[in-house]
């Protein structure tokens, strides 16, 4: 006769740990789980229903973890199943992205039975060495969280750390999943109590300290400005800006990763700012500003127009999730939330001295019917057709670029991924983008979702449109076809053949994958006329489902800011000791 397990006969309300862990993901905000069947993590998926969570089922694990960082980026926190070895290696490139980039993803990694461990077992999907550990050290690396579900006595304290973490943090957990601990009991008396997601917060002493500091030289500036980049978005100080700026009126910018983190129809936006590649009365302004207030940046090539930033550190406040640096005095362990609600409620408004920010022109609208569509012509137009709460996603390459100067409606959200930067990220982004717009409000309310992307990168993840469809995402594609790799020839190799790629017939993909006239509708574009006419286009601007765009540009045309980047890191790459 085998005995109770002591270590489980004392709960008060057994749980099974799959149900542990995929309730806590619906307590945390999840409501779609991105992944790959496989025979490690069958099992598990089974109790994704009971827990209300739904199952995507995405072409590669590759699309699945640009998805759930699209799906992230709107929802607040997203979600992937692997199986052990050969899908979480095919993650990895996405979820280094996520790291990169500060966007929070629980990966969940089912993996062989700690019996299977124990004993080597010369198991299917492993390196054949008897190492089961391999994979959780490859992906400790870009994982702000490692946990081994082993032990049912630790489990679910190990779940709950490890969300929290990912979710303050915001960047990806790793979780190893044994086959034999899906059924173990934990207690469940704990989901009764959720995790609590709070920022911690700051030492008041300290913290009041470096507000002091910062009013002192608020106070003082005659030109102060604000310049708001990706961690403001990802680490949730939105609100804490905004207020500032209602506050002050201060003039304030973005940068390109920071687009739309700030309402860009308010009278105190002044546009994107990137360095040399800005557009001139932006560049002017912010590098003539004595206070540049800087919240949460992450100051890359790209981000910078390779690195062509003239700010100076002694004219500069840097506002971080986990440090401030005000001119040249770091504060280590102050958040930058804190700090900005306390400058908010102390500043002293009869010493803040407002300049106006540049004005924006809008570009002479040019539409010659029979014109070709170039880049700078398009992005200035394009912003007409965008409407409020429109989620915007761009491809690394010209879309990145361009959209820069496309001035958005309220309440836009626009994704890239401007510093990790790999290619085809943007149509799994895309589709995890919408389908967490669609968790948010239901089929019929749902955000439009609008992706930009190029012919050359829709190459690599084509394959997610199906899922687009598989689950009814409303959905504008524009695919920009001019002939391969554009932002790579600007770098090195106009005319080289590897910046070459085949021609698609680009509109017959929806139907190859399963569309029908209902669901998805393609289109093909030459012109401005012909975009003039689609983009005015009552059904095309109403009606439901996938929208699928063949745009044609020429093969050498992109936009300015591409061009200045494009040729800084040429030189940085060709740059010798």
């Amino acid at each position: 006769m085998t005995g109770a397990d002591i270590r489980t006969s004392n709960l008060k309300k057994p749980i099974d740990v799959a149900e542990y862990l995929f309730t806590r993901l619906y307590q945390i905000g999840i409501r779609s789980v991105h992944g790959l069947p496989g025979d490690f993590n069958l099992v598990a998926l089974d109790y994704l229903p009971k827990a209300g969570l739904k199952w995507v089922g995405n072409c590669n694990e590759l699309n699945a973890a640009y998805a759930a960082d699209g799906y992230a980026r709107i929802k607040g926190i997203g979600a992937i199943v692997t199986t052990f070895g050969v899908g979480e290696l095919s993650a990895v490139n996405g979820l280094a992205g996520a790291y990169s980039e500060h966007v929070p993803i629980v990966h969940i990694v089912g993996c062989p039975s700690t019996i299977s461990q124990r004993s080597g077992y010369l198991l299917h999907h492993t390196l054949g060495n008897g190492d089961f550990n391999v994979f959780a050290n490859m992906s400790a690396s870009i994982s702000c969280a490692v946990a081994k579900l082993n032990d049912p006595t630790e489990i679910a304290a190990q779940i709950d750390h490890a969300l929290r973490e990912c979710y303050l943090k915001s960047r990806p957990v790793y979780l190893m999943f044994p086959t034999d601990m899906v059924e173990k009991k934990v207690e469940g008396e704990r989901l009764e109590t959720e995790i609590d997601l709070n920022e911690p917060a700051n030492d008041a002493d300290r913290e009041d300290y470096v507000v002091e500091v910062v009013l002192k030289y608020l106070h003082a500036a005659q030109r102060p400005i604000l310049l708001v980049d990706a961690c403001a978005i990802r680490h949730r100080v939105l609100q804490e800006v905004h207020d500032l700026i209602e506050k002050t009126q201060l003039p304030v910018f973005v940068t390109p990763m920071g687009k739309s983190a700030i309402n860009e129809t308010h009278p105190s936006f002044g546009g994107v700012y990137a360095g040399s590649a800005s557009n001139p009365a932006v560049k002017e302004m912010v590098e003539g500003s004595d206070l540049v207030i800087s919240i949460g940046s992450l100051k890359s090539d790209f981000n910078t127009a390779g690195f062509s930033y003239r700010l100076s550190q002694l004219q500069s406040i840097d506002l971080h999730s986990d440090h401030c640096i005000v001119r040249y005095s770091e504060y280590p362990g102050i958040s930058m939330k804190g700090v900005l609600r306390k400058v908010v409620e102390r500043l002293d408004l009869k010493q803040i001295k407002v300049l106006p920010p540049p004005k924006f022109s809008e570009p002479e609208a040019n539409t010659e019917p029979n014109a070709i569509i170039k880049q700078e012509w398009f992005w200035a137009r394009i912003d007409q057709f965008l409407r409020e709460g429109d989620i915007v996603v761009t491809e690394t390459g010209t879309a990145n670029f361009g959209v820069w100067e496309t001035r958005f409606p309220a309440e836009v959200t626009a994704l890239n991924q401007t510093l990790w930067g790999s290619i085809g990220w943007a149509v799994g982004a895309c589709q995890g983008a919408a389908l967490a717009a669609q968790d948010l409000k239901g089929i019929e309310k749902a955000r439009r979702t609008i992706l930009f992307e190029g012919d050359g990168s829709l190459q690599l993840t084509a394959q997610e449109v199906s899922t687009m469809i598989r689950h009814k995402l409303d959905v504008i594609i524009f695919v920009i076809c001019n002939d391969g790799y554009t932002i790579e020839r600007y770098i090195h190799g106009m005319d080289a053949a590897y910046n070459d790629v085949a021609t698609w017939r680009y509109k017959d993909l929806p139907a190859a994958f399963g569309a029908t006239e209902e669901t998805a509708k393609s289109y093909v574009v030459k012109t401005r006329g012909e975009l003039e006419t689609l983009l005015t286009e009552k059904d095309f601007n109403e009606r439901k489902g996938l929208r699928f765009v063949e745009l044609y540009m020429p093969r050498e045309d992109a936009p300015k800011s591409l061009m200045v980047t494009a040729e800084a890191s040429a030189k940085r790459n060709a740059m010798t000791e």
